[in-house]
């Protein structure tokens, strides 16, 4: 059995990981049927780089404590990922086989159990540093994919790829990401769905909720 802690690949980890390419989120209304102009790309590129100069600058702040700073990684997670949609197309193969409480049970505990993971991953690259390589529009929705190099000071530069997109109001979020050829959207959904598979959907929710209990630093699967 994988573990589920290969939601977030140790590729993934060597970055900001607190990143999570396919498209994560719902379609997009009609009126956003367009494909992504220069100035969205360069939008895209500058939120990239802002979140990732705040997350490790956060983290190089001597001035906070380890709890103050998981705080605040768990703050800007939630402020600047697609999180109930990149829940969504986790679990979208069993969406019409649960009950809408075990859906909402599962939309519960999925945000602060992805948040926990990814801030805790970021602790192990104190020095990173992401560079904006280049920009491409990706699909009619007006998604943006930023090509990115992450040093990590611990070895050779890790490529990166974060796809994004404008929420209705306007504000970019990180939909997915994609880390030296990984995507981790089809990763994390293949792992759920293999736990689904052999323990069943409620047993993912417990094992969601008692990881997020024990602040989501050990995650393995369950046999």
């Amino acid at each position: 059995m994988r573990h589920l802690s290969r939601l977030l690949p140790a590729g993934f980890a060597a970055l900001a990981l607190f990143t999570a390419a396919g498209t994560l989120v719902s379609p997009a209304p009609a009126a956003a049927q367009t494909v992504a102009t220069a100035p969205d790309m360069a939008a895209a590129s500058a939120f990239i780089v802002d979140l990732s100069d705040k997350a490790f600058g956060v983290l190089r702040d001597k001035s906070l404590s380890k709890s103050a700073k998981l705080g605040q990684f768990r703050t800007m997670l939630r402020d600047n990922f697609a999180l109930e949609d990149i829940g969504n197309r986790l679990i979208r193969r069993y969406r019409n086989q649960i009950t809408p409480a075990q859906y909402a049970a599962y939309q519960a505990v999925f945000p602060e159990f992805v948040t926990n993971v990814y801030a805790a991953r970021l602790f192990e690259y104190p020095d990173a540093q992401v560079k904006v390589v280049r920009t491409l529009p990706r699909g009619t929705r007006g998604d943006v994919d930023v090509y990115t190099r992450i040093a990590t000071g611990t070895g050779n530069p890790i490529e990166a790829i974060w796809a994004t997109r404008k929420s209705a109001a306007g504000k970019w979020q990180v939909t997915n990401l994609t880390v030296s050829g990984v995507n981790v959207a089809l990763t994390q959904e293949a792992d759920f769905s293999a736990y689904i598979q052999k323990n069943g959907f409620d047993a993912l929710i417990e094992f969601l909720r008692s990881a997020n209990a024990k602040n989501g630093i050990t995650i393995s699967g369950k046999n």
